[in-house]
């Protein structure tokens, strides 16, 4: 007897990205699983009464997003902030945050996002007399798209005592002027988390900088507050057809939040894996809190089991690690927030212990270090299929590209990140790369060619959420030089970037990242024929019904 299903979707072209069965023309979901892919005609017989059926009305059908490398709990607390993507010169900048401000004169600092790092032209460095102009009776904090670097006003500056510099960790600094006092310029998390504690972000920054819980532990006004931040974000990615979120960074806090929401509802509206974020200053030992997590979140739809590190900063403040130095500063490599033998430590540690790790590493002398870092933890431990990850891989050296396979190192990269992708600018980042090192930036191609296994992501709140965005990034890249390599994937990588290797990297691929019987229910469903559209337009394809486990998570 055929099984009654509880959704169908009909009049659909389903790209399943099942090599065994490509294209099908209807989905049957019920009990949180595919259970039939096919013809119309093979789906009729699962209707029943009370089967909800959605006409995807031509629109393509996909397996739900992957989103393999994001922000979920800062990402959704900086909705409320001032967006500055694509403001551009200070007339345009001083209007923004003057229109912001008037709205917010009670709040103790603002914050803004998206300010580029030319936001006042090619040669001209923001500075905090530049936002004292702007705004000097309220601390005012811009924070860069990469989220590394921040420019504070006068007043900010003075309301956490960092007008005269601060003592930092490697990797971190208070740029200081000729006068002796800081320029406003904030690289690094040691540099601008205490203006993010005094207005009062820090619980939402936790996860990326210190990867410790909330002391004192949140009241339950604040509790209330974070469990909708925490709403907001899921509600956020499942819009976007998201149906599971790795993120980057991550403590029990969020976890704890995450799982008070599945109880209260009954399920997520997308499956969430939340990492243990291994800081510089801690020792070993921390790491049984990453292997205890594991053991406590451990479902298809909240999970822990990673190891999250940040080895370097990046490129555009000078704070990513280079094999050679940056092509406008000569001398300069960068300084990793680890000692390649400090990283060694924690990867056999980590390794030994069973747990994934996942490394931003955007420097080419970052990614030779992690891969080293890798390759120790298998000679110690012995091989095993951990897939490890390296995050960004913004620039690699010729002689690493083979390592990645070699070593079963997955490359998570992101589409949206290199310059002339997306709207993001080509300075200051190119003139830092170098010429000479342009063929193996942003190398997606070259590292797939070479064997290794990519999964995309955007790296929300840096990119816009929207895989589709990344999609198109990776259909349309382009060239810098005539002479580089194209590093452009087709429509099918790119979807198969975000959901299949999405769920390679999970170890979950015998059960999600594709529109197959017997796997999860997890389905979104696009206005739009993907095939059909240009591929300069793939952003303006968007999703009408994102199902996750056979529950709709939106519809529009």
């Amino acid at each position: 007897m055929t099984q009654t299903a509880d959704i169908v979707i009909l009049n659909a072209r389903v790209l399943t990205l099942d090599d065994d069965n490509t294209r099908a023309e209807a989905v049957a979901l019920a009990s949180g699983r595919i259970v039939a892919v096919g013809t119309q005609a093979d789906i009729d017989s699962f209707l029943g009464a009370d089967t909800q059926v959605i006409d995807a009305a031509g629109g393509t059908v996909l397996p739900g997003f992957s989103e393999n490398h994001m922000h979920l709990f800062s990402g959704a607390a900086e909705l409320d902030h001032l967006q500055l993507a694509g403001v551009s010169g200070l007339a345009a900048l001083t209007e923004a945050v003057r229109t912001y401000a008037a709205a917010r004169t009670d709040e103790r600092v603002l914050f803004a996002q998206g300010a580029d790092y030319t936001i006042l032209g090619d040669t001209e460095r923001l500075t905090r007399h530049h936002l004292d102009a702007i705004l000097s009776h309220q601390p005012l904090v811009l924070f860069a798209p990469d989220h590394h670097t921040a420019w504070a006003n006068t007043g900010a500056l003075e309301l956490v005592d960092m007008l005269h510099g601060a003592e930092l960790g490697p990797g971190n600094e208070v740029v200081m002027g000729e006068d002796g006092l800081a320029t406003g310029e904030l690289r690094e998390m040691e540099a601008f988390s205490p203006l993010q504690a005094a207005g009062g972000f820090d619980r939402y920054r936790l996860g990326l900088a210190t990867g410790g819980e909330p002391d004192p532990y949140p009241n339950a006004a604040q509790w209330a507050q974070d469990i909708a931040v925490m709403r907001r974000g899921l509600d956020y990615c499942a819009r976007h057809g998201i149906t599971t979120i790795q993120n980057m960074d991550g403590n029990l806090y969020q976890l704890e939040l995450l799982s008070a929401i599945e109880k209260e509802d009954g399920g997520l509206p997308c499956r969430v894996m939340i990492p243990f974020h291994y800081k510089n200053f801690m020792s070993l030992d921390m790491l049984e809190k990453a292997s205890d997590l594991a053991r406590r979140f451990d479902s298809d739809w909240l999970s822990s089991g990673v190891v999250k590190v940040f080895y370097d900063g990046v490129l555009d403040s000078w704070t990513a690690v280079m094999v050679e130095p940056y092509a406008d500063k000569p001398g300069d490599c960068g300084e990793g927030l680890f000692t390649p033998e400090s990283f060694r430590a924690v990867a056999v540690e980590a390794d030994r212990r069973g747990l994934q790790i996942a490394v931003h590493a955007i420097g080419d002398g970052a990614v030779r270090a992690v891969l080293d870092g890798y390759e120790a933890a298998r000679q110690e431990n012995g091989a095993r299929d951990s897939r490890h990850r390296i995050e960004h891989i913004e620039v690699v050296h010729p002689d690493d590209i083979a390592r990645f396979a070699e070593l079963g190192v997955i490359a998570s990269m992101q589409p949206p990140h290199p310059p002339g992708c997306a709207g993001v600018p080509l300075e200051p980042t190119v003139s830092r790369i170098g010429r000479e090192r342009w063929p193996l930036s942003y190398a997606w191609r070259t590292l797939k060619d070479a064997g290794a296994r990519i999964c995309f992501a955007s790296d929300w709140p840096v990119s816009p959420i929207d895989p589709l965005i990344g999609v198109e990034a990776a259909v349309t890249r382009k060239r810098w030089a005539g002479s580089d390599p194209d590093q452009s994937f087709s429509l099918i990588e790119a979807l198969s970037a975000y959901c299949v290797e999405g769920a390679y990297a999970e170890f979950k691929e015998d059960r999600k990242g594709k529109i197959r019987q017997g796997y999860l229910a997890d389905i979104v469903v696009l206005n739009g024929d993907i095939e059909t559209v240009a591929p300069a337009d793939l952003h303006t394809i968007k999703p009408v019904t994102t199902i996750c486990g056979g529950r709709i998570s939106f519809s529009s």
